[in-house]
């Protein structure tokens, strides 16, 4: 989970190892753990799609008419491509849910319509439920020198040394139910739930992680346990929504 105890230092201690001779994950530092006090944003995040306007509006005609043509073709095309672009937008954008993209960073995901953004140090984006704590998702970006996330080792290997260093306190009970991995766009993403059990609550949660643009990117999502059947298909459209595009 994204929200920690100590947000201060959430992730300040992932480093991955420079060796390029050796694929082992190298990941340590502060234990996280959720937490209920983050400052909110006062507005909701909305996808916003920009569509440039012609500069050429002052073009002065000549007799015949043919620059106004042109002009006049070139806003078509224009208009064209930005209705072009609001469709495909919308057909990513599942019923109930939000998009974030950032292509700055170079990656998107949905969240369920009604969570809210919250600012958490040490992460790039987390949106939370507002009744519900334990109901959100967060990534986070720590820089690498790897190309590829099967140079850090198996899912298996990959997803249990992040949950037991990085995403759960060791005063936790973790299960590692699966890890698995996948290629989109000839991208490999690795994927994973887990069940972190706390003396106050139980958290059931899913993650990815990929690398590109020099960056590790993680996503978690999760639930509390006693709500994971009303939640689990949310939260997987969530993971399985998480694509990263070259920045």
């Amino acid at each position: 989970m994204a929200l920690m105890k100590n947000p201060a230092a959430l992730y300040k201690g992932i480093f991955l190892n420079a060796s390029t001779s050796s694929n082992r994950l190298v990941l340590w530092g502060p234990a996280c753990f959720p937490l209920y006090h983050c400052r909110m944003r006062n507005y909701s995040p909305q996808c916003r799609a920009e569509a440039s306007s012609s500069n050429e509006q002052g073009i002065i005609l000549d007799r015949t008419g043919r620059r106004q043509a042109l002009s006049l073709g070139a806003i078509v095309t224009c208009i064209s491509l930005s209705q072009t672009n609001h469709a495909s937008l919308a057909a990513e954008v599942k019923k109930g849910f939000q998009l974030v993209s950032d292509r700055k960073d170079g990656y998107s995901f949905l969240y369920p319509f009604g969570w809210q953004e919250v600012v958490v140090q040490g992460q790039d984006k987390v949106f939370k439920d507002v009744i519900e704590p334990l109901e959100s998702v967060s990534i986070n970006l720590a820089p690498t020198i790897k190309q590829d996330v099967r140079e850090l080792g198996s899912a298996q290997e990959v997803a249990d040394a992040l949950i037991k260093k990085v995403l759960a306190p060791p005063s936790q009970k973790i299960k590692l139910v699966e890890a698995s991995e996948h290629d989109v766009d000839g991208k490999t993403y690795y994927t994973f739930e887990f069940i972190a059990q706390a003396p106050n609550f139980t958290r059931h949660a899913l993650g990815a992680i990929a690398i590109a643009n020099g960056k590790f990117y993680t996503l978690t999502t999760g639930a509390n346990e006693r709500r994971w059947e009303k939640m689990k298909d949310r939260l997987h459209t969530v993971v399985d929504s998480f694509k990263i595009v070259n920045a």
